[in-house]
Order: structure tokens, then sequence, then C-alpha cells
């Protein structure tokens, strides 16, 4: 269920703004976002979908670094947006881009809290924005490809990124950034890939 913030949780938006904050790409963002609420995401399902993925790893022999959860994110226009998400998962089919990977087998998420569109924020604009936990797992660094013939995911790995490139951040793109601090993550089991990968759970709407 959805847990919007009472008196004694306001501590919820302060942990929701310091994992923002934290994972910035661009350190001009502190000033330029304001966050006002922040609503609980407690699906019990997921949670428990990502410790058994951790746990099954775990017993594959990932190490403690690969099962290690970390944040990313998901930006929406309108709340019901955000909340169908939180409580169906994110799932396959639900991006427009197929640079890493194949849309139809796996998602895709953002890195970091201040790059979530492919324009630029512009001044009034507002939104509401998913913060997932993830647990990255093996991750394979994949060049773009900008073909229809879509890179398939990787037997033996759970999530693509894009090849670094040596650019200076202001020299790249908004939409270049964007699309470079995407993770790519799928999970396939018996040769087909899940309709929802384990690996990424709905934690807070801001």
């Amino acid at each position: 269920g959805f847990h919007p913030e009472s008196e004694e949780s306001g501590s919820l938006l302060q942990t929701a703004v310091s994992v923002l904050q934290s994972s910035y790409l661009d350190s001009t963002s502190q000033d330029g976002f304001q966050y006002s609420k922040a609503i609980l995401v407690e699906n019990h399902v997921f949670l428990s979908e990502l410790r058994a993925f951790a746990q099954a790893k775990e017993a594959a022999g990932y190490s403690h670094e690969e099962l290690e959860e970390t944040f990313a994110f998901l930006l929406y226009d309108k709340e019901e947006e955000a909340k169908e998400v939180c409580q169906r998962g994110l799932r396959v089919n639900s991006s427009s881009m197929s640079t890493l990977g194949d849309p139809a087998k796996g998602v895709y998420i953002s890195k970091y809290a201040d790059c979530l569109r492919p324009r630029p924020w512009y001044h009034g604009k507002s939104g509401y924005i998913v913060i997932c936990k993830l647990i990255k797992g093996k991750v394979k660094v994949v060049s773009e490809n900008y073909t229809t013939s879509y890179t398939c995911p990787s037997p033996g790995y759970d999530c693509h990124i894009a090849l670094s490139r040596s650019n200076t951040p202001s020299k790249t793109s908004h939409c270049q950034a964007f699309q470079q601090s995407q993770y790519y993550v799928y999970e396939v089991c018996d040769g087909s890939a899940a309709e929802r990968p384990r690996q990424i759970c709905p934690y807070i709407i801001i």
C-alpha cells in the first residue's frame, strides 16, 4: 500500500531527498530541484522477490559488490503513472529506448536522479520520481546500438550499461547523458525473459 507521510515520518522525505542528492550527475542540481512530498511504497511481493534474487545469485557465486543494493530512478508526469508502476512493477516493453538492449526483454532505469529525461527540465516543470532499489548483479558494458536489430540480454549477466565515453559532461548533450546513464536490467530464465525483473523494487515516490 501507499503511506503518505505523517508528522513522524517526515524523515521519509529527508531520506528520499538525500538519496536523490547523492545520485546527481551534475553538482549544480543541488539547488535546482525542490521536493515536496514523499510516499513510501511498500510492496512486500517485490521486496521478497528482490531478496530471493539476491539469495539465488549469492548461491551462484556472485560477489558482495554485485549483490549490493543501489538506487535507480524513474520519472513520470502524473502521480497515477508513478503509483501504477509501484503496484505492477517495472515491466518489459515500457521503454522507448533500445540502445542498450531489446526493450521487449528488459527494462530501462536511470542511474542519476537529475538525468531522468532526454530533454533538460525547464523552470516550473514538475513530475513524480519513483526511487527504486536495484541489485545490478553482473553488469556488462555494451556499445550503444542504434539499429533495429536490438542487443539481446547477455547470458550470465543481469544488466547492461553504456560504454562510458571519456567526454567531459559539459560536452555531452543532455540526451546523450540520459542515454549513457541508463541501466538496462533483465532477468532471463530458461531462455525467456521475465516480464518483470525481480532485481528492481520500487521504494519511494517523491
